[in-house]
């Protein structure tokens, strides 16, 4: 697989990061192993929400057409929607711009056994605020350390946090912006805001790779992946989230075990006390 994984604050300089598919791997070859996989990521999905111990918390990031709607669809597509909860972060609120930046962002956060997937997140407070300069540089310099420290709470509280970086070139974004356009279907995803961001592409650029660079960390990794081919990005995302639940399983069907042990320990007394009840002799009534 060809995708980078930061796992540790780093200089990071998205143009050395290819946006397409490794040239040995075909359509066909990815599309099979990723539905291969649906099955065992329904399954890991399961366990988790039996288990109730861990949650999972997917953050998807990338510019305007970048795939983030399509990466959601493909990735729910193979989860039981049960415990699933997909929240988009748009424009605050006026309510959500009287609290502090992640106050919005902290309510959506999965409890344990679910799985929640944000389409845009808390990091939009150091991207378009930056690029934008709707807030001095003062605040949203301070806002990777806060970020950094949320996203070590949500990992103390045995939350899987894993954060992809949908990266595309300038030239398939143009590309698929006018697809839209053709496109009556996809008429109502038609924003000029994204013609104007084009014009920004480098501080966007400069603000993905601060953000990526300073707020990686072992418990909430970064992962950039080659997004211009949409089969090799539902097969990334796949296989990572894969990998990260994998280690669990274990843990988790001894959790659910133990449970199914405790559960048929509870009936067989139960049983028992209704047989010893049924075999004593009433009581006299009295007269």
């Amino acid at each position: 697989m060809r995708f980078h994984r930061f796992t540790a604050p780093r200089k990071v300089k998205l143009a050395a990061i290819s946006e397409e598919p490794p040239p040995d791997l075909s359509k066909g070859e990815a599309k099979d192993r990723f539905h291969a996989l649906n099955d065992e990521l329904f399954d890991l999905q399961d366990l988790m929400w039996g288990a109730r111990t861990h949650s999972v918390l997917m953050i998807l990031q990338g510019r305007d057409a970048a795939g983030k709607d399509g990466a959601v669809k493909h990735v729910v597509g193979a989860l039981n929607p049960r415990g699933v909860l997909v929240t988009s972060f748009g424009v605050p609120t006026q309510e959500e711009r009287e609290h502090d930046f992640l106050w919005r962002v902290h309510r959506h956060a999965p409890r344990l056994g679910e799985f929640a997937i944000f389409n845009r997140s808390h990091y939009e407070d150091v991207l378009v605020v930056r690029v934008k300069g709707l807030v001095p540089a003062r605040v949203w310099k301070e806002r990777y350390a806060l970020i950094d420290a949320f996203e070590r709470t949500l990992a103390a509280a045995n939350c899987i946090v894993l954060k992809y970086f949908l990266h595309i070139t300038r030239d398939e974004q143009k590309e698929r912006l006018l697809e839209r356009e053709k496109d009556p279907n996809n008429a109502w995803k038609l924003n000029v805001e994204d013609w104007k961001e084009r014009e920004m592409w480098d501080d966007f650029t400069e603000a993905y790779e601060d953000a990526i660079g300073k707020c990686a960390s072992r418990d909430a990794p970064w992962i950039v992946v080659p997004a211009n081919a949409k089969w090799y990005r539902n097969l990334v995302i796949a296989e990572s989230l894969a990998a990260a639940l994998r280690p669990h399983r274990k843990e988790w069907r001894e959790t659910l075990d133990q449970e199914g042990k405790i559960g048929r320990r509870d009936i067989k007394e139960w049983r028992a006390a209704q047989r010893a009840s049924r075999r004593s002799p009433s009581a006299p009534r009295a007269k």
